[in-house]
């Protein structure tokens, strides 16, 4: 035998485990990693997604907490885990993009050590102004706070939240010169909105919906790239030439670097089934959810989203002088 036809045949041997591996996955229970204590968004997600993701890959999906500096230590969690497809993140924006450009340094680099499945759904940010605040419109509101600067507060859920990224890119495109109060979490920031102590909030749409639906509070402007269905009279702040034509928190699956791809593959047919079920789909959108099409939810297009995501938040951090401890 030739010494390359016997060196062909030995890499193939030594490869042959691997990839019986990845075409045999799952063979066992797999675990979706939230990086964030139960009861938020993150965790409602993997919990509304866990059944379907199950039937799709045929094995028990199991969900594990794993809380800690605002995500990250569940985000290493996995960056440094085996790549067997066994453990993979519900990861979100602020470990992904918003931590690597805001902190001096990072246990993990989010595209180097984490490779990317595919995007769940995506949530915009609102502007949002409470009923003691007359404004016509987006335009009335800008034209106000423009005529007296810093006179306005705006309150978000904390410093380096997506809302007080939105308040300081909002800034920087009118003027407006509003003043950032962060608060520790969205509850306390919509208790004071409610109360008239704060006249505007920047949120998520999915927490802003339930003020405006019962008048509490009037949603005048949305970061998104369209038009919400749940909102159609609500303009975008791109429709107005203001921010950026999407800020939003973004939720998706990644696995740790070096998975093959088979694994990846089977992981993506599993997200993309889960994500056409009808009930969740129905739960999401209720929520303002912007649900990717199929042929979007793959892995180029999520580490493509987490580069831009990046670069506006890099712009976002410069110009609110944001750092995080």
């Amino acid at each position: 035998m030739m010494p390359t036809r016997r060196l062909l045949l030995a890499a193939a041997a030594l490869a042959a485990p691997g990839i019986a591996r990845a075409q045999a996955f799952p063979d066992r229970p797999v675990r979706v990693l939230v990086p964030f204590p139960p009861g938020g968004n993150v965790d409602f997600t993997a919990r509304l997604l866990a059944p379907a993701l199950q039937a799709a890959l045929g094995q028990p999906v199991i969900i594990e907490n794993r809380g800690g500096a605002g995500g990250i230590v569940g985000t290493e969690a996995v960056a440094r885990a085996r790549p067997d497809g066994t453990l993979v993140l519900l990861g979100s924006t602020g470990p992904l993009s918003l931590f690597p450009v805001a902190m001096a340094s990072l246990p993990y680099d989010p595209l180097r050590d984490l490779a990317p499945i595919g995007i769940a759904y995506r949530v915009p940010i609102v502007l949002m102004v409470g009923r003691q605040m007359a404004v016509r419109d987006l335009a009335d509101f800008v034209a106000q706070a423009k005529a007296r600067p810093g006179a306005l507060s705006a309150g978000s859920a904390g410093i380096g939240s997506g809302a007080h990224l939105a308040i300081e890119m909002f800034n920087a495109a009118t003027g407006a010169g509003i003043v950032h109060v962060p608060y520790r979490g969205t509850g306390p920031a919509h208790s004071d909105l409610i109360a008239g102590t704060i006249p505007v909030v920047f949120d998520q749409l999915s927490s802003a919906l339930p003020l405006q639906a019962d008048g509490r509070a009037r949603i005048l402007a949305i970061a998104s790239a369209a038009r919400s269905p749940l909102l159609p009279d609500v303009p975008t702040l791109r429709e107005a030439g203001i921010v950026e034509p999407e800020l939003s928190t973004t939720l998706g699956l990644l696995a740790p670097a070096a998975t093959p791809d088979a694994i990846i593959g089977r992981w993506r047919e599993a997200l993309v089934a889960a994500m056409g079920d009808a009930t969740i789909r129905q739960r999401l959108l209720g929520l303002g959810a912007a649900i990717p099409p199929a042929a979007q939810i793959t892995p180029a297009r999520y580490a493509a989203v987490i580069r831009e995501e990046t670069e506006t938040n890099r712009r976002a951090v410069q110009l609110g002088n944001i750092r995080l401890e």
